[in-house]
């Protein structure tokens, strides 16, 4: 049985590179790095190294780069620490971010009593600017807006830019989930007006459990796990050595190669969207995932012209025959609920009709999506 992997936006796989450095990282540089012998400070040099590398191509200091253990943490890190040390009364954010940002606010709501927004949404699922300058503008409250960059259902990419602008020019701090975007997208945070953004390192080809926060210079966080004087005294506990130096292998991997691997990511979206088309004509796909302007390169979400019955045994179908993807976030799959991201942009009827994420690497192949169209193709026609 052929085997294709399609689910890179849950998560990647690991390159061969990152593998080793973690290896050798493992069996030769096992000190802590918070111990002052020669084995500690070794290991410190090689976490210093993995931060100032990081924060060089983010254009960014490497006091400003935190490391976590991924996105979800530094999301929680950063909103409830927002809500703590900087006195924000009002969060705004939109019902499609992914449940990191979605429940801690929902979560800061019920503890700290801070009024949580929520910007409007267009029909493909992008916010509506002039509603956001409305919420921004509405009282004199301290605010936080969070915004994710890159959806990581359907693709959509925002205006990162534009909305750092308007933030600023009202006085509210910016946090964007960018866990799809970081490692995918250049970034110079000199020029655009963002306080806050997460990374997570098994998105592009490194491993899990291992992520940063970049925190802008003075924000006024402080720390919300307490311990040791690790990063600085922000995040108390043990680094992980051996992750932090495989999350800066796939980093400065990921922008060494990022213009050629992005084209070759791109030219296989390219294929799958012109490929569904052809051959399941009455597919839709969600959101901008079908724009190659608007959305990410990265991945599709297709509406499949199924009724519900039968799709439900589509995802079943597809694993028997190898093909791993899924029909929303990897974190929703015991849930039973449905995307939470196409229930704000469908209709009930079309929620009924089976929808699926692909999302490809620089590890996938034409041949791999020909199959996989193929296998669609026939369980449409059976």
């Amino acid at each position: 049985m052929q085997k294709v992997y399609l689910d890179n936006a849950a998560t990647t796989q690991v390159r061969d590179e990152v593998i080793a450095k973690m290896q050798e990282a493992l069996g030769q540089f096992y000190g802590n790095p918070s111990s002052t012998h020669s084995y500690g400070r070794s290991a410190k040099t090689a976490v210093e190294k993995a931060r100032k590398n990081i924060a060089k191509t983010l254009n960014a200091q490497p006091s400003e780069i935190i490391f976590t253990s991924g996105g979800t943490e530094a999301d929680n890190m950063i909103l409830r620490c927002a809500v703590r040390d900087l006195a924000i009364k009002t969060i705004i954010t939109s019902k499609i971010e992914h449940h990191a940002v979605l429940h801690t606010a929902e979560e800061l709501e019920k503890e700290y009593g801070v009024s949580l927004e929520f910007v409007d949404l267009d029909e493909n699922g992008n916010p509506d600017l002039n509603h956001l300058k409305t919420l921004l503008r509405e009282d004199d409250s301290k605010k936080l807006v969070s915004l994710m960059h890159v959806n990581n259902e359907i693709g959509n990419i925002i205006d990162i830019g534009q909305i750092g602008e308007l933030c600023k020019e009202n006085g509210a701090l910016f946090h964007s989930d960018t866990v799809q975007s970081v490692g995918h997208y250049p970034w110079d945070v000199q020029k655009i007006d963002i306080d806050f953004f997460t990374a997570a390192a098994h998105k592009f080809h490194g491993p899990k459990g291992i992520g940063f926060a970049f925190i802008r210079k003075n924000s006024g966080l402080k720390p919300m796990i307490f311990g040791g004087a690790q990063e600085r005294g922000f995040r108390a506990g043990t680094e992980p050595f051996h992750n932090i130096v495989g999350l800066e292998e796939a980093f400065v991997k990921a922008y060494e190669g990022l213009e050629k691997e992005t084209e070759f990511v791109k030219e296989l979206k390219r294929y799958f969207l012109e490929k569904v088309q052809q051959e399941i004509p009455d597919a839709i796909f969600n959101g901008f995932s079908g724009d190659m302007d608007k959305s990410t390169y990265t991945l599709v979400n297709v509406r499949l012209p199924f009724d519900k019955q039968k799709g439900l045994m589509l995802l079943f179908h597809l694993d028997m025959k190898g093909i791993a993807c899924s029909k929303g976030s990897a974190c929703q799959s015991g849930s039973n609920l449905g995307s939470h991201v196409l229930s704000q942009i469908l209709p009930e009827e079309e929620l009924e009709k089976p929808s699926l994420r692909f999302s490809f690497s620089k590890y996938n192949t034409k041949e791999e999506l020909d199959y996989t169209i193929a296998v669609l193709k026939e369980f449409a026609e059976s």
